[in-house]
C-alpha cells in the first residue's frame, strides 16, 4: 500500500550564528512550523522537533501527510423564495450555483432560523504536500524573530541572522524545491568547516544525523552536551580536581561548537594571588574557559577549554590558549595593582564625568541621590528596632558603590561592576559590612539570584534600584513591550525580592516619595507628579504579584483580595495572603466570599453611596429579625476581628469573620434589600456597606473566585 505520510527534514545552513540565539531560534522555528503544518492539516498525529548548532538550524517531523484531505463544506446561499419562482431557477440561483462550481440541480434547501434557504456542497480538493511545503517552508524560515538581522550580497532582499549558504528540504525521499535568498533547497548538507566534507547528500533524518556525525558535526545539542560534560569531568578527575559549576557557560559552549572537544590548560601559580572573582571572569567571560577547583574549594592553576575540533594535535591549541590567558591575567594583575594606588573614594569625583542618563545626569549625581535614599531607608528600619540598620554604614557603602565604574579593571572587565568595588574596599580595610554591601549592591539580577548578604547591602541595593526606577519613570523611560534598556523590570523585581526575603517592613508609597524628593533636591531637580508615583507603585506591585505566584505559590485571586485591602507594606500583605490561603479551605469561608461578592454587586447597582448611604445604621429601621441578628453579630465580629488584626493575628481574625456565615445566609434568605420603603432600603444598603467595609481590612473577599464544583 502506498504510504500516506512521510518524514520531513528541514535544515538551514549558514555562517556561524551567535551561540546565545540558537536555542530561542530553534523554539521559534518549531512553533512557526507547527502552526503552519497544523493549519494546513498536514500533521499526521505527530509534532515538530527543532534544534540547532553553530552553522545550522534544523526542524524535523516524523509524520507529515503526503496530501491534504479533501474538505467538504456546506455553503448557504439565497432564500428559496428568491432562488426559485414557480419552480424555475432565478438569476440568484444561477449565480450562486456558478459561484460554487455546481449545477443548479445540485442545489438543495436547508431550514435555518430565518427560513428556507438554498445551499450547495463545496468540495475543496486537498493539495499535494510537497507543493504546499514549497510555499510554507521559506515563509516559516523568514518569520523567525531574530533580535537583529543582516543583508548580504545576492540575498535578494532576504534578511536573516547570518548569510544562508545551503538549505536541505526533504519529505521522505522527495526534495521540496524552493529558492531562499541566493540558494536553492536540495538534499545536500555540509559537514564540519575544517574536518568534514563540504557536500553530503542525505536521505532522511537518521541518515542526516549519522552522516554529519561521521563528518564531525553532532547535530543534536543533547549529544554535544553529553560529550562536553563527559570530557570535562574526565580531564578534571585525572588532575584530582573538580570543574567550577557554570551552567550558562556549559550551555554556551554546546552551541559555540559543532564538534566540542575539551582540553586542559595551565597557568602560573602566581596569578592565584588575584581574587578568584577576577580570575574566573577573565577565564569565563573573555575566553569561555572553565575554572577548576581543588578539593578544599580553592582555585587551581588549570583551566578547561572546549574547542571545535576532534583533538589538539601536538598541543599547539593548548599552548595558544595558555599564551592568550597569560596575557589576560597579566593585564588583570596590572589593573589590580594600578587601581589601588589611590583609595576607592578618590575615584568619586571622576563619576561626575560619566553620564548615567542624559536627562538624569551623571553617576556622581546619582550617587548623591542614592546616598540620601539609603540614609532614609536605614533610619526607617532603625526606628522600627532593626539595629543592624546603621545609617553611617549605608551612607559609606552608597558613596563607594559606583566608584569602580571609573577604574581600569572595570573598563577592561565591565562584568565585574560592583564586585571590583567590593574587593577594593575590602583590600583597603573598609568595614566588612561596607565592602560586602558594595560587592553585592547589584544583586539580585534575576529571580534565582541571591539577595545581598547583609542589611547594608540590601539598603544600598534598594536605594540604587529605586532611584533608577523612579528617575526613569519621571523622564518617560518606562519599559514598552520587550524594550527595557535600563532593566527596570529587573530593578523592580530586585526591590520586591529583597523586601520579601528579608521581611523588611517598608511603605512603598513613602519609599517612592523619598526617591522623588531626592530627584527634586539633587540634579536633575525633577518633580514627580502623583500620576508618575502611582505608575511606579503599580509597576512594583506587578512584579510582586509575579513573585508571589511563582515563588510563594499563592493563587492570583488571593493576591488580588489581599492587595485590594492594602498593598503598601508587602511583608504585611504576604502575612494576610498566607492567612487567607489557610482559612480559605474551611467550610464557611468560600460561601461567605460568594455572599460578599453578592453584596458588592448590590451596592454597585444601587448607585453612588451619596444617593443612599445613611450616616450610621439605624436600629429602629431594622424591621426583620434576620437583619437585626446580622447587625448585632457583625458589630461584635468586627470588633473582635479588628483586635486580632491589630495584633497581626490575621488567621484568627479571618476565622471570626468566617463564623459570620449563618447570619449572612439568614439575611439573604429572609430579607429583601431593595425594599419599597426608601428609608428601610437605604438602611439595609448602609448595613451591607458597613459590613463590607469593616470586614474587608484584611482581604476583599469579593475578589475571590469560587472554587469549581
Amino acid at each position: 500500500m502506498k504510504p500516506q505520510a512521510a518524514e520531513l527534514l528541514l535544515e538551514v545552513g549558514c555562517e556561524e550564528i551567535p551561540a546565545g540565539m540558537i536555542p530561542t531560534a530553534s523554539k521559534d522555528l518549531k512553533v512557526i512550523l507547527q502552526k503552519y503544518l497544523s493549519s494546513e492539516n498536514l500533521l499526521d498525529g505527530s509534532s515538530v522537533e527543532a534544534f540547532g548548532a553553530a552553522r545550522r538550524l534544523v526542524a524535523t517531523c516524523p509524520s507529515v501527510r503526503l496530501r491534504q484531505d479533501d474538505v467538504s463544506r456546506e455553503v448557504v446561499g439565497p432564500p428559496k423564495s428568491i432562488a426559485f419562482a414557480d419552480g424555475v431557477p432565478t438569476r440568484a440561483a444561477l449565480s450562486f450555483a456558478a459561484k460554487q462550481g455546481v449545477a443548479v440541480s445540485d442545489l438543495y434547501s436547508v431550514t435555518t432560523p430565518r427560513g428556507e434557504y438554498m445551499a450547495a456542497k463545496q468540495v475543496i480538493v486537498g493539495r499535494n504536500a510537497v507543493e504546499r511545503l514549497r510555499e510554507i517552508l521559506p515563509r516559516a524560515i523568514a518569520e523567525i524573530p531574530w533580535p537583529r538581522t543582516m543583508y548580504w550580497t545576492g540575498a535578494a532582499g532576504m534578511r536573516f541572522i547570518r548569510p544562508i549558504r545551503w538549505v536541505v528540504a526533504l519529505l521522505g525521499a522527495e526534495v521540496i524545491r524552493f529558492d531562499l535568498a541566493d540558494t536553492s533547497a536540495g538534499k545536500s548538507t555540509a559537514g564540519h568547516r575544517f574536518l568534514g566534507k563540504p557536500h553530503i547528500a542525505v536521505s532522511g533524518v537518521d541518515d542526516y544525523v549519522d552522516k554529519l556525525r561521521r563528518n564531525f558535526v553532532l547535530a543534536r545539542p543533547e549529544e554535544r552536551r553529553k560529550k562536553v560534560e563527559r570530557e570535562l569531568a574526565q580531564l578534571a578527575t585525572r588532575k584530582g580536581l573538580r570543574v567550577n559549576q557554570d551552567q550558562p557557560l556549559a550551555d554556551m559552549v554546546v552551541y559555540l561548537n559543532e564538534y566540542p572537544t575539551a582540553i586542559l590548560g595551565n597557568f602560573d601559580q602566581a596569578y592565584l594571588e588575584l581574587p578568584e572573582e577576577i580570575l574566573i571572569t577573565v577565564m569565563r567571560d573573555h575566553q569561555k574557559y572553565f575554572a577548576l577547583r581543588r578539593r578544599d574549594g580553592r582555585l587551581a592553576a588549570h583551566f578547561l577549554a572546549v574547542i571545535n575540533l576532534d583533538r589538539d594535535r601536538g598541543g599547539l591549541i593548548q599552548a595558544g590558549h595558555e599564551r592568550v590567558l597569560r596575557a589576560r591575567f597579566a593585564d588583570a594583575r596590572f589593573f589590580w595593582e594600578a587601581d589601588q594606588k589611590c583609595r576607592l573614594a578618590d575615584y568619586l569625583p571622576k563619576l561626575s564625568q560619566v553620564t548615567f542618563q542624559v536627562k538624569l545626569g551623571s553617576y556622581g549625581e546619582k550617587v548623591e541621590r542614592v546616598r540620601a535614599l539609603a540614609r532614609w531607608l536605614a533610619e526607617q528600619w532603625f526606628a522600627r528596632g532593626v539595629h543592624e540598620a546603621r545609617v553611617a554604614d549605608a551612607d559609606r557603602a552608597a558613596e563607594l558603590a559606583k566608584c569602580d565604574l571609573v577604574t581600569d579593571m572595570v573598563r577592561e572587565f565591565p562584568e565585574l561592576e560592583g564586585v571590583v568595588g567590593g574587593l577594593y574596599a575590602k583590600a583597603q580595610e573598609e568595614p566588612e559590612e561596607v565592602s560586602a554591601a558594595v560587592y553585592d549592591h547589584y544583586r539580585p539580577v534575576g529571580l534565582d539570584d541571591p539577595i545581598p548578604r547583609n542589611l547594608t547591602g540590601s539598603i544600598v541595593a534598594i536605594a540604587d534600584k529605586l532611584d533608577t526606577l523612579v528617575g526613569c519613570f519621571a523622564v518617560g523611560l518606562m519599559p514598552t513591550g520587550s524594550s527595557d534598556p535600563f532593566a527596570l523590570r529587573r530593578a523592580a523585581l530586585g526591590i520586591v525580592k529583597i523586601v520579601l526575603e528579608r521581611k523588611l517592613q517598608l511603605s512603598l508609597a513613602e519609599a517612592i516619595a523619598a526617591a522623588a524628593r531626592g530627584l527634586a533636591a539633587h540634579p536633575p531637580n525633577l518633580r514627580l507628579t502623583p500620576e508618575v508615583e502611582r505608575q511606579v507603585t503599580d509597576f512594583l506591585l506587578d512584579r510582586a504579584r509575579f513573585i508571589l505566584r511563582e515563588r510563594h505559590g499563592f493563587a492570583y485571586d488571593e493576591i488580588n483580595a489581599a492587595f485590594v485591602a492594602g498593598s503598601d507594606d508587602l511583608v504585611d500583605a504576604v502575612e494576610r495572603i498566607s492567612a487567607l490561603q489557610a482559612i480559605r479551605k474551611t467550610k464557611n469561608f468560600e460561601p461567605l466570599a460568594v455572599s460578599f461578592k453578592r453584596i458588592r454587586n448590590i451596592l454597585e447597582k444601587a448607585g453612588p453611596p451619596s444617593d443612599w448611604k445613611l450616616p450610621v445604621v439605624r436600629e429602629d429601621l431594622l424591621t426583620e429579625d434576620a437583619e437585626r441578628k446580622l447587625h448585632s453579630a457583625a458589630t461584635r465580629v468586627a470588633q473582635e476581628a479588628e483586635q486580632h488584626r491589630r495584633a497581626g493575628r490575621y488567621r484568627e481574625a479571618l476565622q471570626k469573620i468566617a463564623a459570620l456565615r449563618p447570619e449572612v445566609d439568614g439575611f439573604f434568605d429572609s430579607v429583601m434589600v431593595m425594599a419599597e420603603q426608601e428609608e428601610v432600603r437605604r438602611n439595609r444598603l448602609t448595613l451591607l456597606s458597613e459590613l463590607l467595609r469593616q470586614l474587608s481590612t484584611i482581604a476583599d473577599f469579593s475578589e475571590l473566585v469560587p472554587a469549581a464544583t
